[in-house]
């Protein structure tokens, strides 16, 4: 890179001062020489590691120590909430050891005894999603804030989105967990207990989704997203994180187990006979992904964010589902059968067919919702990763579901 002769003072000036350049990684110490052979100031730039060299005729320069960098950028600066969480705490650990060089601050109600010694140099601050003033205040100094807590608490969300679009020198980005439950049939009988062809596309059915009734589990705070990146594109950059049913064991400090199996055999326990249940055909399915194979989407999202987002999705494209298989409620009934059998559990595999949706609506007592037991059991949520696999070629990478499940229904076991 040649540089006009208009521009040497300006250079001059810099290193003069033991000026420190650290968004390509050059320190200057205040050393004086002469160069009286050279005439341009050349620099050559290496993608991992920054190697400059200056140079000028008759001009008194200090020499020039190399320091390495990771990046060519300032530390990007990141806010998580929800660290504790089963998505939340692979989120954080994930990001922290793939990426020791990002500042993270880590939103937690409560702090693991571990969590200091496991993740010394995150910074703790200590709240709950009431916490507005706090969210805002950590948003707005964050450039890039995951936000893994309860995917439908509105004031959260909102202090947090207010804490992005606060003035800064370029929009800051928001990751947001949502959940494939938005797409479930659940409301309608048309599809319960039997299999649904809709297989929904985070590229071709944007619009769909976008649309979707407000009754949708999910729905009030994608809608406030939706409307966030429509009208606020142009400040702020946002991503829905989208995964079906989740299985693995969790990385973080906290929750390191997902809600289906727990539950599902809680309610085999209460059966006749302790029998795992379909309802109807048993052929409704769901998607699910591997904690590992979520953990991917964050980070190549994160990536894509701590490098300017180019080329990747945002606002309106800003949505990812991460599912790499699918498997029918009966499947699943089938498999689980057989491990519990097989740990002298249960004495009979055979499916109990359930044929009453109130049955199913009594199962589980959870605030706010009371379909849950159709929506888990006999409703239909398919979708595809189209976006990442898109992007970078993503597909399933761990053990499926079928093939890990022993292990699943043996740690769900130790839940109730």
């Amino acid at each position: 890179m040649y540089i006009a002769t208009s521009q040497v003072s300006y250079w001059r000036f810099l290193l003069r001062y033991e000026w420190i350049y650290n968004r390509i990684g050059v320190a200057v110490l205040n050393r004086k020489r002469k160069y009286n052979s050279l005439s341009k100031v050349h620099s050559t730039i290496h993608t991992q590691r920054s190697t400059w060299l200056a140079y000028s005729h008759n001009l008194e320069l200090p020499d020039l120590y190399i320091i390495n960098r990771r990046e060519h950028r300032m530390t990007p600066k990141i806010f998580i909430t929800g660290g504790t969480g089963y998505v939340g705490g692979s989120v954080l650990h994930t990001i922290v050891t793939d990426h020791p060089e990002y500042e993270v601050t880590a939103f937690l109600r409560t702090v693991p005894p571990t969590f200091s010694t496991l993740y010394p140099n995150t910074r703790i601050v200590k709240g709950d999603y009431d916490s507005s003033d706090i969210l805002t205040s950590e948003a707005s100094n964050a450039d890039i804030v995951i936000h893994n807590g309860d995917s439908d608490h509105e004031p959260s969300l909102n202090a947090l989105i207010k804490g992005l679009l606060l003035p800064r020198s370029t929009p800051g980005y928001l990751l947001h967990l949502s959940g494939t439950g938005i797409t479930s049939d659940w409301a309608s009988t048309s599809f319960l207990g039997r299999s649904n062809p809709k297989i929904w596309s985070d590229i071709h059915d944007l619009d769909e989704v976008r649309a979707i009734p407000d009754e949708a589990l999910h729905r009030n705070t994608e809608k406030i997203l939706h409307e966030t990146a429509a009208k606020q594109g142009d400040r702020i950059n946002i991503a829905v994180i989208c995964p079906p049913d989740i299985y693995g064991k969790g990385k973080g400090l906290g929750k390191t187990w997902s809600v289906f199996m727990p539950l599902f055999l809680r309610e085999v326990k209460k059966m006749e006979g302790g029998r795992v249940f379909y309802y109807g055909e048993g052929t409704n399915a769901r998607g699910w992904v591997h904690i590992d194979e979520l953990m991917e989407i964050y980070l190549k999202v994160v990536e894509a964010a701590v490098a300017g987002g180019a080329g990747f999705g945002w606002n309106k494209e800003g949505y990812y589902f991460t599912g790499t298989q699918e498997h029918s409620q009966l499947t699943i009934a089938n498999a689980t059968a057989k491990v519990l059998a097989s740990h002298n559990m249960i004495k009979n595999t055979t499916p109990l067919q359930l044929s009453s949706l109130d049955r199913l609506d009594t199962m589980i007592d959870y605030p706010g919702f009371s379909k849950l037991g159709r929506y888990l059991y006999a409703s239909n949520s398919r979708t595809r990763a189209d976006r990442a696999e898109k992007l970078w070629g993503y597909r399933a990478s761990a053990p499926g579901l079928l093939e890990v499940l022993e292990e699943e229904v043996l740690d769900a076991v130790q839940r109730f």
